[in-house]
């Protein structure tokens, strides 16, 4: 018995580590610990930083909605009748930006027969033929704050990008007023991601007229870290989007609507002398019949 217990009490000497050895295991085991926490905190960083994905339309959706010229052709047919109905909706009392006759000639509040998730609470009902309608005390309250959080930006850290072609004379017109770079038409890839470029240049801000249009400007924007002002209207999806403003922004009446209030509002902050008319933006407003 007496030898046992000598054999057993050597064996556990011989195992437990003491002195230094045992000082430097629990050291290996302390640094092991920490480079696997911090493996695993870059591994999470890095997925985070990686871009978002930027939604696509579903196809059915793009089947079931209306055509551009369809919303086009229905902008132009604004009654008196519309105008009044759109008007209790509203709180009359509170001042906006332009006359909230003046949102309502241009169609501004008439969206697609789509509405996405990242939208429904803009929108306050469906009309008859099934287009939803957003609200415009909303498009008058987003726009306020798309204007105060512009003007922190000088023009020429500022680009906007409008491809659909129901936009492009009130791109023009905003560059020409603004001073802001203005790409219709085509927006080049990588103008302000790749240094290689001959056109490269560095913003701040980017400004655009629909997310799915335009996401080749809001993906470069998105890669670089930097705010995003978008135009979406029902059928958008919002993903990477900073700031927006509910409207429709599928009508040549509308864009130049809110291209216009943009413009004047930012020119006023930046005490640019700005003369330019609603009209010089949207083209002539039809009379409501």
């Amino acid at each position: 018995m007496v030898i046992n217990k000598t054999k057993s009490k050597s064996k556990s000497k011989e195992t437990k580590p003491t002195g230094k050895e045992g000082m430097r295991s629990l050291a290996e085991e302390l640094k092991e610990r920490l480079f696997n926490e911090n493996k695993f905190s870059e591994e999470k960083e890095s997925s985070a930083s990686e871009p978002k994905k930027i939604s696509k339309p579903k196809l059915s959706d793009l089947k079931n909605d209306v055509s551009d010229q369809e919303i086009e052709e229905i902008s132009k047919k604004i009654t008196a009748k519309d105008i009044e109905e759109e008007k209790k909706n509203v709180d009359g009392k509170k001042e906006t930006l332009i006359p909230l006759e003046d949102y309502i000639k241009c169609a501004v509040h008439l969206g697609t027969k789509v509405i996405t998730p990242h939208m429904r609470k803009y929108v306050y009902k469906r009309r008859a033929d099934g287009l939803a309608v957003i609200n415009t005390a909303l498009v008058d309250e987003r726009l306020r704050e798309a204007i105060d959080f512009m003007s922190k930006y000088d023009s020429d850290k500022i680009y906007l990008v409008c491809k659909r072609e129901a936009g492009w004379q009130a791109a023009k017109k905003f560059e020409e007023t603004t001073g802001i770079k203005t790409f219709t038409k085509k927006y080049p890839p990588g103008v302000t991601t790749n240094l290689i470029l001959e056109d490269f240049f560095e913003s701040e801000l980017t400004i655009i007229c629909d997310p799915w249009i335009d996401k080749n400007a809001l993906c470069d924007t998105v890669r670089l870290k930097k705010p995003v002002l978008s135009l979406c209207d029902t059928n958008n999806f919002t993903t990477g989007v900073t700031k927006l403003i509910p409207c429709n922004n599928k009508s040549k009446k509308s864009i130049g609507c809110i291209l216009y209030i943009l413009a004047r509002e930012y020119c006023k902050h930046k005490k640019i002398p700005f003369h330019a008319q609603l009209t010089d933006f949207s083209g002539e407003l039809d009379s409501a019949a």
